[in-house]
């Protein structure tokens, strides 16, 4: 009998995966088929290292191959596994138009409030919006929005298992505070850290988004360099008060972002606690910590001031109660949210028409 890929194919088609019930070649597992003088090669494509189905299906594969080319032909069969690029985990995120980076100098200037209310007033403009909160060692998310005892289940989609994530207030979070216990302190090291948020973002059902927004941690360090070397993201906006202490730290996050091996688009400052008014005296404002110092600073730096917060204790307690502000777009502080989400739209639109699409980060070290 004169052997084809034709043939080889056929054969192969009546060897089922034991778990999916579906034949190896109907789930593009054979590639690189080869026939070489008596030999038949040909590559096992598996979503992960050490499958335990791996042999079985090699020993089946075998079987129906000699039964159409005798014990005169020797069959190799190499096993594969994807790379970043074809990973059924990374195509999923071929389905999220905009991924932004939400960035602080420093802790303490409220930028998990401003990240959750940020999507959700995005999100109140009729796209689809997902969270995912990368503060590792201080999850704000689950406490925002009150749901502290939630767990994800993993659920199988499209040959992968997938991590399905809070659906609520119109958008879809994902926090790693969602997998610990509230109390539970995260005594991590930096690589274990990176590699958790990793399973986070690339096994998370997203689905379709208009944009995925990511808080980050405070800083510049490990888990930035991972979000950047992950995803391909198309900007970020980095969130401050106005006190020059803060905007120190400020510079320095523009600088990362801006930098040669990083090349992150800014998209723009927000300013928040910009100003305190009392509600006796709404129209006047007090400015606890400086004067309009991210607006200077983004002058100076030719960076759009994207909105300006007020300090207002509704913002609090919104948060502690886990109903944030942004779920009142007429209040004057809901109001501050959906201007800043016009601003921002109208910043990624106009990256997106001056700008060719942000790669995803390599570096390398010598």
């Amino acid at each position: 009998m004169s052997l084809n890929k034709e043939n080889i194919i056929d054969a192969l088609q009546s060897v089922n995966h034991p778990s999916k019930q579906t034949d190896i070649v109907s789930m593009n597992m054979v590639q690189d088929i080869l026939i070489e003088n008596n030999k038949i090669s040909f590559t096992l494509l598996f979503n992960k290292p050490n499958d335990p189905l791996a042999n079985s299906i090699k020993k089946a594969c075998l079987k129906v191959l000699e039964g159409i080319a005798g014990k005169d032909f020797e069959v190799l069969i190499t096993e594969k596994f994807p790379s970043k690029n074809v990973s059924p985990e990374f195509q999923e995120l071929d389905k999220i138009k905009n991924i932004v980076a939400i960035a602080s100098g420093k802790g303490g200037v409220g930028k998990s409030t401003v990240a959750v209310n940020l999507a959700i007033a995005v999100a109140h403009t009729g796209v689809k919006v997902g969270l995912l909160d990368a503060d590792v060692y201080g999850p704000s998310i689950p406490k925002m929005f009150g749901e502290e005892n939630f767990r994800p289940y993993a659920s199988e989609n499209d040959n992968t298992e997938k991590i399905s994530p809070l659906e609520k207030y119109g958008i879809k979070a994902q926090s790693v505070g969602f997998f610990v216990k509230p109390d539970e302190a995260l005594i991590w090291r930096g690589p274990m850290a990176t590699n958790a948020l990793k399973q986070i973002i690339t096994q998370t059902n997203w689905g379709e988004l208009d944009y995925l927004f990511i808080d980050l941690p405070p800083g510049t360090g490990d888990i930035h360099l991972t979000m950047v070397q992950e995803l391909p993201v198309t900007g970020a906006i980095i969130v401050s008060t106005p006190q020059n202490i803060a905007l120190a730290d400020v510079i320095k996050g523009i600088n990362m972002f801006k930098s040669e091996k990083i090349n992150v688009p800014l998209l723009g400052l927000i300013e928040n606690m910009a100003w305190f008014s009392p509600a006796e005296l709404p129209e006047s404002k007090y400015y606890l910590f400086g004067k309009e110092g991210c607006k200077k600073l983004a002058e100076e730096m030719g960076i759009p001031l994207l909105g300006q917060i007020p300090i207002v204790q509704s913002i609090c307690e919104d948060g502690d109660a886990g109903k944030p502000t942004a779920m009142n777009p007429f209040s004057m502080e809901g109001k501050a949210f959906a201007i800043l989400a016009e601003n921002l739209i109208h910043e990624i639109e106009k990256r997106n028409v001056i700008l060719p699409p942000t790669k995803k980060v390599e570096i390398t070290h010598r």
